[in-house]
């Protein structure tokens, strides 16, 4: 773990340092984001393959389309309806006045269109997240306390946080007040990893995680940060903030969930039951 660690630190870090400062990329550039943000899933594969040779069997990496079908669409559906539930708060709160001059005063056709534009490209960007979640969410977070599964959701959601920080200072993202901005960017994290987590520990596959994480950047943050920012003029920051509340929920509905319907646990994915030394994550206290 602690190679997987040292290489997705550098590797990536070190990367964001020359791409900037002797290519001179902008943080936006695809060519200063990939190689960086796949990391992780480079410093899986080269510790399950070279360091460990554990090989990939517990890596969820089967598609499990029919049986992990309602996961893939909570993946694709959340973060649109996260965005809804975000803007709708904005609404309400008097920070966002939404346009509702279309038919039935809703919006019109075009922004529907770009949401389902942002949701298709989030669709093909699915391999690309696969980098993040395949060193996160499928090696890290299972070998974090023994898989115990809320402290290390809570710790991988911090790790995943820390080594995001470079990107405040290159100007991928702008906080007019960093030292807040990265405790409200850390919480967003947290929140998201526990969805995250939630989809991958269900559907058994490393994709529906993937999706999941490809539809909040380029779905959810994209439409936030262009109506509440770009139009509404609140910065980057607030929407960021808005955006915790519902997710929060999210994640209350998860917890709550299994208290309601008496399950006492989540099950590790399909591809880890029966393997000597695994246990049952759970969720929740401890």
């Amino acid at each position: 773990m602690t190679a997987f660690l040292i290489i997705s630190f550098a590797g990536t870090w070190l990367w964001l340092l020359f791409a900037r400062t002797v290519l001179g990329l902008s943080p936006l550039n695809p060519l200063l984001q990939l190689p960086g943000f796949c990391m992780p899933g480079i410093a899986a594969v080269v510790v399950r393959r070279w360091i460990t040779k554990e090989g990939f069997a517990d890596a969820g990496l089967g598609l499990r389309l029919k049986a992990a079908r309602r996961y893939y669409a909570a993946a694709l559906l959340g973060p649109p309806l996260l965005a809804a539930a975000t803007l709708a708060l904005a609404a309400v709160l008097g920070l966002w006045h939404p346009d509702l001059s279309g038919p039935g005063g809703i919006p019109g056709v075009k922004e529907l269109a770009t949401v389902l534009g942002l949701m298709a490209v989030a669709l093909i960007l699915t391999p690309v997240y696969a980098g993040e979640e395949f060193g996160w969410t499928s090696y890290l977070r299972p070998r974090l306390f023994g898989g115990r599964t809320a402290p290390s959701i809570v710790v991988t959601g911090l790790i995943w946080a820390v080594w995001h920080f470079p990107l405040a200072f290159i100007g991928y993202v702008e906080f007019s007040n960093v030292l807040i901005g990265l405790v409200v960017w850390t919480l967003a994290f947290q929140l998201q990893e526990i969805i995250l987590m939630w989809l991958y520990m269900r559907s058994g596959s490393v994709w529906v995680a993937s999706l999941a994480h490809a539809g909040n950047n380029m779905v959810l943050f994209l439409v936030l940060g262009a109506v509440l920012d770009d139009r509404a003029g609140l910065g980057s920051l607030t929407p960021m903030l808005l955006s915790l509340v519902p997710m929060a929920a999210v994640c209350l509905w998860i917890a709550g969930r299994r208290k309601l319907t008496g399950e006492h646990s989540i099950p590790e994915p399909a591809h880890t039951r029966g393997e000597p030394g695994r246990r049952h994550a759970e969720l929740g206290p401890e």
